[in-house]
């Protein structure tokens, strides 16, 4: 492919008619990208939310700039302040860590994104209970105080946030990034308002790809936070509640004195640092925060099981996210492939969520579950052993630590209920002996 020297951040707009959010970037002015975002016809209670805006549109720049990585960047769609420019070299740097190590590159000092030495006022938006009346088609308000709007992705994560603040009587509103029937099915259970943002990638990012463009992972939590901030701006929300739990806080693997976290935008170092920037820079009225922040994996499957209602529409797996085109005009979307079963069983994901099942669930409904024993497929003992940390490194995905998968496999063993591969068990019967001689 082509290298660029300098990677643009053009404009974005948004239609309050017609709900349609254009993000634009351009390489060299040669190659132009526009991401959209597609909103509720239902006009919103506010017009405009030009800095959740502005910072939407720079995280969208992801995607693009790392076809390449240009060594400039040129922002035409507003102005940074240090501080500013500083939390995006931040961002960028640590969120496409993965992106790094698999691509061999060596990242230091190469995201510099410009700033100016103007100070800039945050724009204030008014309180609820300042806020012009609701639509009533898109959110349902209840007689709350509080409005908050909680993410979804049909995991066991957004589950236990979602009952967790149901049990504080909270006026709570799900919402998704592009659709799908499983989120459409857990929003049904749980009897909650659910908004459906749909986002299209540019085709020509996928044709860049195809002639040797750079790929790879994307802080993609980072991505649907600043999408958050643009909701909640535009639809009077006082709060986002993420899913990120404890286990997020922990790496991968160190890379070039760095320590490469997949989950780093799922972190307590990202939380608060966004939280930050949400109030100094978006608006002091808006907070952002998980609420199981304090449970591990393992804590937070315990408290899952007790909503046995949302079991056959939850998975964790992310292989069953595909891209697809659609027929019409050729863009590009993110979506859950509907055709697939809910969890693929041969991914780490799979393999370490059944085991957290597996310690608290009966055998019959883990079964049930999953379609299979995982603990019985000989493909997956090299992954086992990833999530046990006896060999490599903690695999690239939202996984728990190795000592909550040792945990976990305790559990079983006191059920006893499964039966592990040979390996498997061997494995577990070293890495006990071990443990046991370390005391």
């Amino acid at each position: 492919m082509k290298s660029y020297s300098t990677f643009i951040f053009d404009s974005y707009s948004f239609d309050h008619k017609t709900g349609r959010v254009e993000l634009r970037y351009s390489l060299d002015d040669e190659v132009h990208f526009t991401e959209t975002l597609q909103l509720p016809t239902e006009a919103p209670e506010a017009t405009e939310a030009p800095e959740a805006l502005f910072a939407l549109h720079i995280i969208g720049g992801i995607s693009y700039y790392k076809t390449c990585c240009p060594k400039t960047i040129e922002i035409r769609s507003g102005i940074l302040t240090q501080e500013q420019s500083n939390f995006w070299n931040t961002v960028y740097e640590k969120g496409l860590g993965e992106f790094w190590y698999k691509n061999g590159i060596d990242f230091s000092g190469m995201v510099k994104f410009p700033y100016s030495s103007v100070t800039l006022s945050p724009t204030i938006r008014q309180s609820s209970e300042q806020a012009p009346g609701d639509t009533g088609v898109m959110v349902r308000r209840a007689h709350h105080d509080i409005h908050i709007l909680l993410p979804i992705g049909g995991g066991k994560d957004s589950i236990v946030t979602l009952e967790t603040l149901r049990k504080q009587a909270a006026d709570i509103t799900l919402f998704r990034m592009n659709s799908h029937p499983l989120i459409s099915k857990i929003a049904n259970v749980a009897d909650l308002p659910l908004l459906n943002i749909e986002r299209t990638l540019d085709p020509q990012l996928f044709e860049l790809n195809t002639h040797g463009a750079l790929n790879g992972h994307i802080p993609i939590t980072c991505y649907l936070s600043c999408l958050c901030t643009v909701i909640a701006e535009l639809y009077r929300f006082d709060r986002i509640a993420m899913s990120c739990e404890k286990s997020a806080n922990e790496g991968n693997v160190e890379y070039r004195g760095q320590i490469i976290n997949h989950q780093w935008s799922k972190s307590e170092e990202f939380e608060h640092m966004f939280q930050s920037y949400i109030q100094t820079f978006i608006s002091p009225h808006l907070t952002y925060w998980s609420p199981i922040r304090n449970m591990t994996e393992l804590e937070v499957v315990k408290e899952f099981i007790k909503y046995p209602q949302y079991f056959p529409y939850t998975t964790s797996c992310n292989k069953n996210w595909k891209i697809l085109s659609e027929k019409n005009g050729g863009a590009m979307q993110h979506v859950r492939n509907a055709n697939s079963a809910a969890w693929c069983n041969n991914c780490p994901k799979c393999a370490f969520v059944f085991a957290l099942f597996a310690a608290y669930l009966p055998k019959e409904k883990v079964l049930e579950i999953f379609g299979e024993n995982l603990f019985e497929k000989q493909q997956l003992i090299p992954t086992y052993r990833q999530l046990l940390g006896l060999e490599g490194f903690k695999p690239f995905e939202c996984v728990g630590t190795p000592e909550e998968t040792l945990e976990a496999f305790r559990l079983i063993r006191q059920r006893s209920e499964f039966t592990c591969h040979g390996e498997l068990d061997e494995s577990m019967t070293c890495l006990r002996h071990s443990s046991s001689g370390s005391e």
